[in-house]
């Protein structure tokens, strides 16, 4: 019961997600978009582990951590280049 309300939640919130990346005017708000639906899909990873009281899938989640991460660091020193005019 639990389990469906919280799978819900995190459905209405990666749908919010992308709508906000689709209408976003800005590019920071695409970006802080993406942020919100890979923590929406962690957290589902997260959950279906715990379900199922199985750890194996617990690697991916840090795999997916590091990378969005990673994308969000480039991404703002390229929002913050462009403000500076594209100089180095």
């Amino acid at each position: 019961m639990i389990v469906t309300v919280v799978y819900s939640i995190l459905g209405l919130s990666a749908v919010l997600a992308i709508a906000r990346m689709v209408v976003g005017p800005t590019l920071a708000d695409r970006i802080i978009a993406l942020d919100v639906l890979l923590v929406s899909l962690m957290m589902a990873i997260a959950v279906d582990a715990a379900n199922r009281g199985v750890d194996t899938w617990l690697n991916l989640l840090v795999v997916i951590a590091i990378i969005g991460f990673t994308a969000t660091v480039a991404l703002t020193r390229y929002i913050e280049r462009e403000a500076r005019g594209a100089r180095p």
